[in-house]
């Protein structure tokens, strides 16, 4: 009897195991065609935390030097959530880590955003509630995007199609990594592996902001282009900018359930923040 049991519930096993569906993680690793020592062991899955706001999380493992890489993702439905850029000076202060900004502005996600200096001024374009900050688009061969805000919307273009008049709000920073699906070659800094900052449009409009990060590294230029331009790993951003990364890179997201914080090294002058529409920012 309790042979035939055995034999009922080792055929009956493979009907209780979930089946993979779209936005779940592959059943087994995946390597990068732009560099086949690096892998994606867990792609994780896109997973609802509040209205318009969804989080993920993937492993990428690197065989020489061996470690792990975390990427933490956030993807923003701008039908329920509206980008601003938020900056510590408004609440007085030089800088501050992006969990900090989120609170004092009532932020529902927060991402490091443009490159500043030792003063925290900004190394590029920066708008902000209207004003121009810094009016000037740099022509530095690193800085060759523009992260903008009209009308509540955001939009993703090349600083040499961009005119200030465009955006109610905006900021520069590079470089442009994917710009309408196309993967745009990048000369600076092209081998290095480093920790990474990012904030991207897909296909069906909705916001992705990210964060890449390891003890030893992070990800090449190549490397981030593959995995946010790829359909396998159900990410698919037709425009994707990176953003000031090293030790400047740190993301945060809160919602009832769920609080979901990578520090950075250093605080930062300014942040992309996301806000429930009809909400009030402060």
């Amino acid at each position: 009897m309790v042979c035939r049991q055995s034999s009922l519930l080792f055929l009956l096993l493979p009907l209780a195991l979930p089946v993979p569906g779209r936005g779940q993680e592959p059943l087994h690793p995946v390597q990068f065609k732009s560099n086949p020592t690096l892998t994606v062991t867990g792609a994780g899955s896109w997973r609802t935390i509040r209205k318009g706001m969804e989080l993920r999380k993937a492993t990428l493992e690197r065989v020489e030097p061996h470690h792990l890489i975390e990427l933490k993702m956030v993807r923003l439905d701008t039908r329920w959530v509206t980008p601003r850029i938020v900056r510590s000076q408004h609440y007085n202060l030089k800088g501050a880590d992006v969990k900090t900004l989120a609170e004092k502005s009532g932020a529902v996600a927060a991402i490091n955003a443009n490159y500043f200096d030792e003063q925290g001024r900004p190394l590029g374009f920066l708008k902000v509630d209207s004003q121009e900050i810094n009016p000037s688009v740099s022509k530095s061969s690193l800085f060759t995007g523009i992260f903008g805000i009209k009308n509540q919307l955001p939009f993703i273009t090349h600083r040499d199609q961009f005119s200030a008049r465009q955006a109610d709000e905006g900021l520069q920073a590079g470089p442009l990594l994917l710009l309408r699906g196309t993967a745009l070659s990048v000369a600076r800094g092209a081998g290095r592996q480093s920790r990474r900052s990012l904030v991207g449009i897909d296909k069906k409009k909705r916001l992705i902001i990210a964060v890449a990060y390891s003890l030893l590294g992070g990800l090449s230029w190549a490397e981030v282009q593959e995995f946010f331009g790829a359909r396998k790993w159900q990410v698919e951003t037709a425009d994707l900018l990176n953003l000031d990364g090293g030790g400047s890179a740190q993301i945060y997201v809160k919602s009832l359930e769920i609080e979901e914080h990578v520090p950075g090294n250093a605080d930062v002058p300014v942040a992309l923040g996301f806000f429930e529409k009809g909400g009030r920012s402060r």
